[in-house]
């Protein structure tokens, strides 16, 4: 970066830590062989040694076994790869009905959506205020043609926690199967699949300070699950493309690495900052109050938008989101915010704050100063302000 930045958008991505990159540093100009069967070449049995290993480690920090987890490119692809390999399992054997929710994330939501349009029927639940499910309409929701339901354990935006155990026991004693897109939760928030009856989860490492391009899908032993991506034999052939060894080894040392005592430090944070902002007038917490992220703080603010304070603050050195249209490629609001039933000017004056590993506890005090003079100075030149 050009400028000293307090960079406050880790739930976007985060900045990659040291120890990650030397862990990496072997298998990207010593070991960078392929992985090969244990009748390779030695330098493809060490890349594969190492691939192992890797897989072992994010695995065992879900409960898994290292077989039940398949690497990818990140959290788009797995739950691609959950929705579709599922739906080309079960199309035929069972229905073509899938659940999930409004407020889900792109992948989550575009790969249901294309599968409506190969003729699957989606029902899209509903959120209360706080971006909750009713576990209720869950329930009545499910057909005896249903084949998965795909709930998020934490949202994106607003960084509201699901019952996971709880709906993963409807889908169990339903007979239909459950995947979560944890890619914002995990490992911050424990997920044992030991004790949460889920069978698919996506996980990715580039929010946890590992690289881009890597990650997981958790799929639990004799779940059906179609390959959808042809190519090679890789992944026990349930995912064709070269391993990203250096990649993978990487996202193992960053889940070894995140530590409870670090994620009550964010949790601190986060609580502080919170704080700070519902202070300023007219302004109004988004997500739940406590069942939240602990490293996430959305608010949104009467009588500006949303866009005019990113701007502003990133002028005096903040790096901050936003759920305004105006920063959406589709020109619409925010639709976690829509979908928690936020209006436009809601959507419009949010802001979301998430932090890492590297931010330090002056930061939240620097950047609540700073939103609050930007809040003031915005609303002395609007119109609605002046209301």
């Amino acid at each position: 970066m050009s400028q000293a930045v307090i960079y406050l958008d880790n739930s976007a991505a985060t900045r990659l830590d040291e120890r990650v990159l030397e862990a990496m540093r072997p298998y990207l100009f010593d070991t960078y062989a392929v992985a090969t069967s244990q009748f390779g070449y030695t330098p493809g049995i060490e890349a594969r040694d190492a691939l192992d290993a890797a897989r072992a480690t994010i695995a065992g920090k879900l409960g898994a076994t290292p077989e039940e987890l398949v690497f990818t490119s990140g959290s788009t692809e797995s739950s691609n790869m959950a929705l579709k390999g599922v739906a080309l399992a079960l199309a035929e054997k069972k229905g073509r009905h899938i659940i999930t929710t409004r407020i889900e994330d792109f992948p989550v939501l575009y790969s249901a959506r294309a599968l409506e349009k190969q003729g699957f029927r989606v029902t899209y639940l509903e959120v209360d205020e706080h971006g909750r499910i009713d576990q209720s309409q869950l329930r009545s929701a499910i057909t005896s043609e249903t084949i998965l339901v795909s709930i998020q354990a934490a949202n994106q935006e607003i960084g509201t926690l699901q019952d996971l155990v709880a709906i993963g026991q409807i889908c169990r004693d339903s007979g239909v199967l459950f995947h979560t897109d944890a890619t914002h939760s995990f490992p911050r928030v424990p997920l044992d699949v030991r004790e949460v009856p889920v069978d698919l989860v996506t996980v990715t490492a580039h929010l946890i300070h590992g690289p881009k391009g890597v990650g997981g899908l958790y799929v639990r032993k004799g779940t059906p699950l179609t390959k959808w991506m042809d190519g090679g034999f890789q992944e026990a052939n349930r995912r064709a493309g070269t391993e990203n060894i250096s990649g993978a080894v990487g996202y193992a040392k960053a889940v070894e690495l995140v530590t409870q005592e670090e994620t009550e430090r964010l949790r601190e944070m986060r609580d502080r900052l919170i704080k700070r902002l519902l202070q300023i007038p007219h302004s109004r917490l988004n997500g739940h109050p406590t069942l939240r992220l602990p490293h996430n703080a959305n608010v949104s603010f009467r009588f500006v938008e949303g866009e005019s304070i990113l701007l502003h603050l990133d002028m005096l050195g903040f790096a901050v989101s936003t759920g305004s249209a105006c920063f959406s490629r589709s020109l619409e609001a925010s639709h976690v915010m829509m979908g928690i039933g936020g209006n436009h000017e809601r959507a419009h004056g949010s802001v979301r704050l998430t932090f890492g590993r590297f931010n330090e506890a002056g930061d939240v005090d620097a950047v609540a100063d700073a939103i609050a003079e930007v809040i003031e100075r915005l609303r002395a030149i609007s119109p609605l302000g002046k209301e």
